[in-house]
């Protein structure tokens, strides 16, 4: 299947993006691919989440207290500890010095900047942070490196099977997962990153804001939310074959799915 077909396949009213890039040096050249459906930009806060965990370890004196809020934040997708960065360190700084590393530029979002989930992004651009992200751990930055790793500790159902479906057991991945009260849609996003040897890195992204207008539904939703609740499963009903299929769409027109690792027969 091909971005085409994937496409055609969606509401009218659906938002979806995916990006790769795929570079490093002793490798082949550079080669980068980004589809995009519906709106420009999109809010994927948990994907960011590593990313401000990264540079906000340059800004907190106290390495241990740094490592307890950053790792829960990247290993868990925790709300709070990624705020408690966002607010010590400052949006404004975290972003400049985002931007400074990776050459991406986002903006505060409007109204209250202490909601680090309102920054509106593209696929391309979390792409390329995390492209940069990934040849600094390799290059031997240890803040960018224990990143990767707590990426590599997330385990399913908050991984939606990006790994399998990528056939990359090993890699670092991050996802996300949200529908705000005033949304009529779920968002569910992912991110996986492959070493591939020396700087070489792979990079896949995929973002959706799927219709959810069911309103029994969407109020079953927002009561597990409010009473602290799983609803991975919510949005693996709505989006998990769409996240993994442009994904895997986008491995293979960036030339990675040949690294593919066939799955283990069972027993």
């Amino acid at each position: 299947m091909g971005f085409n077909e994937l496409l055609d396949g969606l509401d009218h009213s659906a938002s979806v993006q995916a990006a790769g890039i795929r570079r490093g040096y002793g490798g082949p050249p550079v080669r980068a691919v980004s589809v995009t459906s519906g709106m420009t930009r999109l809010r994927c806060a948990s994907l960011l989440k590593p990313l401000y965990a990264w540079v906000s370890a340059a800004r907190i004196p106290d390495t241990d207290r740094w490592r307890r809020h950053a790792e829960p934040a990247v290993v868990i997708s925790s709300n709070a500890d990624t705020l408690n960065l966002w607010l010590a360190v400052g949006p404004r700084v975290i972003l400049d010095d985002l931007r400074e590393r990776t050459g991406v530029a986002w903006a505060l979002p409007n109204g209250d900047p202490s909601r680090f989930g309102s920054v509106e992004v593209t696929a391309a651009e979390v792409s390329a942070a995390y492209a940069v992200l990934a040849q600094s751990a390799v290059a031997g930055d240890p803040v960018a490196g224990a990143v990767l790793g707590w990426m590599g500790q997330v385990a399913e159902p908050q991984a939606f099977g990006a790994r399998q479906a990528l056939g990359w057991p090993e890699s670092a991945v991050k996802c996300g997962w949200y529908g705000a009260p005033d949304e009529t849609c779920l968002r569910t996003h992912a991110v996986a990153v492959q070493p591939r040897g020396g700087t070489r890195v792979g990079v896949i992204v995929a973002m959706t804001a799927l219709p959810y207008t069911d309103v029994r539904e969407r109020d079953l939703y927002r009561e597990r939310v409010g009473e602290g609740l799983s609803v991975e499963g919510e949005h693996e009903k709505v989006a998990g074959r769409v996240l993994r299929g442009l994904m895997t769409v986008t491995q293979e027109e960036l030339g990675l799915a040949k690294h593919r690792r066939k799955a283990k027969p069972g027993p």
